[in-house]
């Protein structure tokens, strides 16, 4: 469960944005400029907004008002950016287990993720040396064995051709079918909204403009359709 309210102004960034959701996946869905990114930013810790209050599963991780912020690294949050952002000097195996760092992860939870993602036959690699698609497969890994109770994912798609695509598509299904994790997805695509969200917060010049299910949400898509498709 996640319990969201941020007020925030930087550059032509006006945040001002309420919602709550028990959702399994909640989509962040929303045109270029709409305060998505920073949404996810503020609930791992990375944004300090000007006034807000975040509760995951009941426990507030922020309040501004009570002078509460729990710093990033207390908050067990995995984050999966845009770009990956793999240690090129680590090996695939290297890179997933920095993921897992003090929680000390069993082996059966490290082949249990290395499983479900496919990740096997690239464990001795570097990153330079992966496809986009692998690339991205193996920092859902790394973020996930860090035992999150919130898996931040940021247009985890883009940039890739469209069967790498699929592919990671395919295995976050998967994930989702297999795990409880609690994930928070930004995109600009509707068909990744409806093949992972259960539910869709629609936000545009960081206000929220429809909170709905995700049945709704594909009966009415194009209702919903950014006005734009970059972030």
């Amino acid at each position: 469960m996640l319990e969201l309210e941020l007020r925030h102004r930087a550059g032509d960034l006006d945040l001002d944005l309420r919602f709550s959701t028990q959702a399994r996946t909640l989509g962040l869905f929303g045109p270029s400029g709409a305060g998505k990114s920073s949404v996810l930013n503020a609930i791992a810790g990375l944004l300090e907004p000007d006034h807000g209050r975040i509760a995951l599963d009941g426990d507030i991780v922020l309040d501004s008002a009570a002078g509460i912020r729990v710093p990033t690294a207390q908050r067990r949050i995995g984050y999966v950016f845009q770009d990956g952002r793999l240690f090129p000097h680590l090996s695939v195996r290297h890179n997933l287990l920095y993921g897992a760092g003090a929680q000390h992860e069993s082996r059966r939870e490290f082949e249990t993720i290395v499983d479900l993602l496919e990740l096997g036959s690239l464990l001795e690699r570097r990153p330079q040396t992966l496809s986009g698609g692998e690339r991205q497969r193996v920092a859902v890994g790394r973020a996930l064995l860090s035992r999150p109770r919130a898996l931040l994912l940021d247009e985890p798609l883009t940039g890739l051709h469209a069967e790498a695509r699929q592919q990671v598509l395919d295995y976050l299904q998967r994930l989702k079918r297999e795990l409880q994790v609690f994930t928070v997805l930004v995109t600009h695509h509707a068909d990744e909204v409806a093949a992972l969200a259960d539910e869709v917060v629609r936000i545009s010049a960081g206000r929220l403009v429809r909170q709905v299910p995700i049945a709704e949400f594909i009966a009415r898509r194009a209702a919903f359709a950014p006005a734009t498709a970059t972030r």
